[in-house]
């Protein structure tokens, strides 16, 4: 990102070599996102992130489809997608919010039985922020493609972290953020291989072919590129690290700390996540001790920081809410060794013990 920084400062739709040497970087990074996700170049447009992504699909895509006014989806959607959902029912569209089961998953025939003459859209989380479980994709999209009926993945979570070929794969419309996979904040992309002409989100310039006005982040951009391209080269390892942390550390909780449960299907999640319930346990609590330790983890999504408001994604999966409330999501990656695993481990018995003494749920 340095050089885009310190020199490339043309703006990408100006046709002076300044601009058009921007311009042939930002073409250069759509060749390196569609690499790692096996689809064409010209089905990428950069956004400010997989929000604004969501956003564009769902409040300007789906009304432009022309197959009816009906959505599905699931009860575990991010804000990003849930909002947009919400916002569309105010509008006169029905959503049907298909139910998780007790590890957060959907069966791909509940789906398939969820589709009507009139459904415009299906729009799902692959791989969920809070639990890291995984939907059955393949099936999902095979059983969608079979009605006809287009597919939007929010794949914020799993791109950069699992492999995803998009050529094999009936996924219409799929959002990332750079910055979930060791890229810069502020960059991500729309994946759009059926995109139908509609009015861009923000209004006020032709750029990314009259999709999404106003001046590329250049650098950002670049960095998205980059990032992509050390998931491509280093992905299995990134995979196999990963878990294997993840794993300790699961081991770990359950031999040292009483009353620990695991959310989230054991097998199908992704490598870098563990989300924790500790029995009789704030987790707020537990979570500034924990920060107070310089160690940082969640309690819920990153974005909702701040709130004490049990996570509906786990009251969706059958927690109580005082269950929700002693939750903790673990994420391992670039870092993270297995010193610092065995760091929390040591720092975790006496946390937990001290946080039920002091306020018992």
């Amino acid at each position: 990102m340095l050089p885009a920084l310190r020199e490339g400062w043309g703006n990408p739709s100006s046709v002076h070599a300044e601009g058009s040497a921007a311009r042939e970087a930002v073409e250069r990074a759509r060749g390196e996102v569609a690499a790692l996700l096996g689809c064409a170049a010209a089905d990428v447009l950069f956004t400010a992130g997989a929000t604004e992504a969501n956003n564009t699909v769902l409040q300007r895509v789906v009304p432009t489809l022309g197959r009816g006014r009906h959505v599905v989806s699931s009860n575990v959607e991010h804000p990003s997608v849930e909002a947009p959902l919400a916002a569309l029912e105010a509008h006169g569209f029905e959503v049907t919010r298909l139910a998780v089961d007790r590890e957060g998953l959907l069966r791909p025939s509940a789906v398939a039985e969820a589709l009507r003459d009139d459904t415009a859209l299906v729009s799902l989380i692959w791989a969920n922020n809070e639990t890291g479980a995984l939907l059955p994709l393949a099936a999902i999209a095979e059983a969608v493609a079979a009605r006809g009926v287009p597919l939007h993945v929010d794949a914020t979570q799993a791109v950069g972290k699992l492999p995803l070929d998009l050529s094999t794969l009936a996924v219409d419309y799929l959002a990332l953020s750079a910055h979930k996979f060791g890229g810069p904040k502020g960059v991500g992309a729309l994946v759009a291989r059926r995109a139908p002409d509609f009015e861009p989100l923000l209004l006020g310039g032709g750029q990314e072919r009259r999709l999404r006005g106003g001046t590329e982040n250049v650098p950002g951009i670049v960095g998205l590129a980059a990032a992509c391209a050390l998931a491509r080269a280093e992905l299995p390892e990134r995979q196999r690290a990963a878990a294997a942390l993840r794993d300790r550390l699961w081991r770990g909780l359950q031999e040292k700390v009483p009353g620990v449960h695991r959310n989230g299907p054991g097998d199908a999640v992704l490598p870098n996540t563990l989300n924790v319930s500790f029995e009789h346990t704030a987790g707020e609590l537990l979570l500034q001790a924990l920060d107070l330790e310089g160690v940082a983890v969640s309690s819920g999504a990153a974005c909702a920081s701040g709130s004490i408001e049990p996570s509906r994604v786990l009251l969706a999966m059958g927690l109580s809410p005082a269950q929700a409330r002693g939750t903790l999501r673990f994420s391992v990656g670039h870092g993270v060794d297995e010193a610092s695993i065995d760091r929390v481990l040591a720092l975790l018995p006496e946390l937990v013990a001290r946080v039920r003494a002091a306020e018992p749920v």
